[in-house]
């Protein structure tokens, strides 16, 4: 992986909102911002007084935001500044083979059972809109959504795995694994680099994604942020 990439990675919602979600961002030059009906996620151009200052003037006094960075964020004016457990950002090293399940490409129309399994499985933050960050795909069972994966940050270059949802009662069928290696594989043929977070305690996903071709590149730091009262 080129030093350029890396130093994308370290700083994936800047790079991303800088990048292949460009038309998404809200803010400017110091500060952006997902649309809050897209994910809570938001990045600072730097420490400066004039970059928090720009990120408030983005956030409503009843929401937060969430910083994805390579170092602790400190304390600043006006915030609260809430430090969450860190992530582990892991980096796929190879393309998984293909799988012959029958995969369908989500849309519009999935929305409503994609937010609804999202909310069963609580894989991470995903609003009403969050499905419009990149292409989802999904295994159906009797009608019903049974497993979904997604994309969700894009820098340039990479792409992000995110929202690997499985319903309660489709689990014991490897449809994670599936979905994951489907997901990898195509972000890997458009020529993109696959990355993903996963929290340092979930054993369980770590040993699947490293199964699949993963390695862990970074350990981030996410930290919540909010106007002070």
């Amino acid at each position: 992986m080129s030093p350029s990439l890396q130093a994308l990675l370290d700083q994936p919602v800047w790079s991303a909102l800088d990048g292949g979600h460009r038309h998404l961002a809200l803010g400017g030059l110091l500060a952006r911002r997902y649309p809050r009906e897209i994910g809570p996620f938001a990045a600072l151009a730097d420490g400066g007084r004039e970059s928090w200052d720009a990120l408030a003037g983005l956030l409503a006094p009843d929401e937060a935001a969430m910083l994805v960075t390579p170092h602790a964020v400190p304390a600043a004016p006006g915030f609260m500044v809430t430090p969450l457990d860190p992530v582990l950002q892991m980096v796929a090293t190879r393309a998984p083979a293909p799988s012959n399940l029958p995969f369908l490409v989500l849309g519009e129309a999935d929305a409503p059972e994609m937010r609804a399994l999202a909310g069963l499985t609580n894989p991470g933050p995903f609003a009403q809109r969050t499905h419009e960050l990149g292409e989802f795909i999904g295994i159906r069972e009797g009608g019903m959504l049974a497993a979904m994966t997604g994309e969700r940050m894009r820098p340039d270059g990479a792409t992000e795995v995110s929202a690997v949802c499985v319903h309660p009662g489709h689990r014991g069928k490897a449809h994670a694994r599936h979905l994951l290696a489907e997901r990898t594989r195509r972000i890997v043929e458009a020529g993109r680099q696959p990355f993903l977070h996963v929290y340092p305690g979930n054993h369980g996903a770590i040993a699947l994604y490293e199964s699949l071709g993963y390695a862990v590149r970074a350990r981030l730091h996410l930290t919540r942020v909010a106007l002070a009262a």
